[in-house]
């Protein structure tokens, strides 16, 4: 039982989540470290999200909202940990879900699609109809739905490896990606990076996305045009050097 005034009571809390997601078969071991790499971040940053975040949250709003087929990607640890709020996403844009693993089994793809079934997401791609594949990539990752991913014009992928946001930008689309390391490959290759916890960052998107809805396209073209990712990321860099 973790107190109620406990400090880090959210953290705790999430692991929690990430531990029963384990335990059903969504989270991969390697999940684990990945989040636990995670967390050390966002130590970093303060455990909150930080201005620069916030404009990179408002630049991927735009992009969504403009984009003519945006899919958001799931991972293992993506659906432990925020099932919901991309449930929520999803029908706030009217976009497709699709699983996209790099430690693949069909019974584990097959699991995390059930989870976002029951937290009310109707159509699940990338369980059944990964026949595509992106060009240049090796790992599992490289088998995608082509009524998803392999036909998206924007792909917010949070949580992702470097490989696939590279090949992925390589293909032309726009990728939009949530990633507490400033430094990593796929931070540094997005168009646009929330540098931001997960469960933080999709609530504060979700509300952009609400917020920005009714903006003519102008609006929302200009919004882009004045973000700057290389910028957002050294902003973030300078905050982890306090």
């Amino acid at each position: 039982m973790i107190p109620e005034n406990h400090p880090r009571r959210k953290s705790l809390l999430l692991r929690e989540r990430l531990i029963e997601g384990y335990k059903r078969g969504l989270v991969s071991d390697e999940g684990l470290i990945a989040h636990g790499r995670g967390e050390a971040f966002d130590y970093l940053i303060g455990e909150r999200t930080r201005e620069p975040a916030k404009k990179a949250i408002k630049a991927a709003a735009a992009a969504l909202l403009l984009a003519k087929n945006p899919v958001i990607s799931v991972n293992g640890n993506v659906a432990a940990l925020a099932a919901e709020s991309v449930a929520e996403l999803a029908k706030e844009l009217n976009c497709k879900i699709e699983v996209n693993l790099f430690y693949r089994t069909e019974d584990r793809a097959g699991r995390i699609e059930g989870h976002l079934r029951n937290a009310g997401v109707e159509k699940v791609l990338g369980v059944k109809d990964a026949y595509a594949r992106i060009p240049e990539l090796f790992s599992e990752r490289r088998k995608v739905s082509v009524e998803g991913i392999y036909l998206a014009d924007c792909v917010l992928i949070p949580l992702e490896d470097g490989d696939r946001c590279e090949a992925l930008v390589k293909m032309g689309k726009r990728t939009i990606a949530i990633d507490l390391n400033p430094l990593s490959r796929t931070a540094r290759k997005a168009h646009i990076t929330i540098v931001d916890e997960l469960t933080r960052a999709l609530p504060l998107l979700i509300e952009e996305v609400k917020k920005l809805r009714y903006k003519d396209k102008a609006h929302l073209k200009s919004i882009l045009k004045k973000y700057n990712n290389k910028k957002v990321l050294e902003e973030m860099r300078k905050l982890i050097n306090f």
